[in-house]
């Protein structure tokens, strides 16, 4: 039986833990060949094992990816070792939950750098290879913060904005090379991440308890949930979707 993304080399950045780990797994149990670019080690590690027990290809290379030295050296890294890339998932990310008037520079700078700065840099990376295998298909996440505010969360919400319009943007100006950019955007889910999220969201009186996720979007999120919506855009599923924000939030946006 044919994987959905057979014959493909993927990469995701932010690949090793959470949805990203998730979506390192799912794909490769599709068919990919699988870059994991990742700044912890032994999780992008680790991953890259779980794929090859189960029959897959992957590697790993670290890299700090709001870094371009690090990023071209580690995109050149996974074509050389996998193939030409014609899948991007640009899933790293990062969060700082705080009053808006405690927030620093360093701390905009380092957000804006991690969350926006860094697809920037991978997608301007991988993109020519894309260009000379004849097309290919890329995949940014932003978040439900991209169009809902959160009090605490006022760098985060800007620079999931800032993701959602990159992706589309992406779309419009590369549709005629055969390349869709479209944008994954998940609710509250259970990663690290997204735990941490809700606890320093109540420390800081924001309500995200239990019954308060119960009434926004039913339950907490499940990795593998984003993995799949994420798969579905990757793929040849998808092949007249560009352009486009898919949320994963079970009615959190649409209330």
């Amino acid at each position: 039986m044919l994987g959905r993304l057979d014959n493909k080399v993927a990469l995701i950045s932010g690949g090793a833990t959470g949805m990203g780990g998730a979506a390192s797994r799912l794909f490769a149990a599709e068919g990919a060949r699988v870059g994991i670019l990742d700044i912890n080690a032994k999780a992008g590690l680790e991953a890259v094992a779980d794929i090859e027990r189960a029959g897959g290809k992957a590697c790993f290379v670290q890299a700090d990816v709001s870094r371009a030295d690090e990023v071209k050296k580690a995109v050149d890294e996974v074509s050389a070792r996998l193939g030409p890339i014609t899948v991007l998932f640009n899933h790293a990310g990062s969060i700082v939950i705080k009053p808006f008037l405690e927030t620093t520079e360093e701390e905009w700078d380092r957000l804006t750098d991690i969350n926006v700065k860094s697809m920037f840099l991978v997608t301007r990376a991988v993109l020519p290879q894309m260009i000379a295998a004849g097309g290919g298909s890329i995949v940014c996440t932003s978040s439900i913060s991209a169009v809902a505010g959160t009090p605490m969360e006022v760098l985060y919400d800007t620079t999931k904005g800032a993701c959602h319009m990159f992706a589309r943007a992406i779309a419009v100006e590369f549709r005629d090379r055969n390349i869709r950019c479209n944008a994954v955007c998940p609710g509250f889910v259970r990663t690290p991440h997204g735990l941490r999220e809700v606890a320093e969201l109540q420390k800081l009186g924001v309500d995200t308890s239990e019954a308060a996720l119960a009434v926004q979007q039913g339950r907490i999120c499940e990795p593998e949930e984003v993995a799949r919506a994420a798969l579905f855009l990757a793929s040849d599923d998808a092949s007249f979707v560009n352009g486009t924000h898919l949320f994963v939030d079970n009615g959190f946006t649409a209330a």
